[in-house]
């Protein structure tokens, strides 16, 4: 899992705030193909904006899920403030020989 700097945390925020959130959870929870892309878009991206729906918090809190979504996908969770969450897992460069 990376760890995160509060240099790295900012510079994160200040890149996804204007944005708006790629992935929707919604009533389905945290669906496998829901794990599946946002593990493509960290891979894609390094960093992903994920905004859950009143209807998937039923039995579980926000921050619950985005707990969990972040140790699911191995990445670091930024931050989360209402229904809406950032991760960030650092891309590793292969060593060429």
């Amino acid at each position: 899992m990376s760890k995160l700097t509060a240099g790295m945390k900012r510079r994160i925020k200040r890149k996804l705030s204007y944005q708006k959130p790629t992935i929707w959870i919604g009533k389905n929870q945290v669906s496998p193909e829901t794990l599946k892309e946002i593990t493509k878009q960290l891979e894609r991206n390094e960093m992903v904006k994920i905004k859950i729906l009143k209807s998937a918090l039923q039995t579980i809190t926000a921050e619950e899920m985005a707990s969990m979504v972040s140790q699911q996908t191995e990445s670091a969770l930024v931050e989360a403030r209402g229904h809406t969450f950032m991760l960030y897992k650092r891309h590793y460069k292969s060593i060429k020989k």
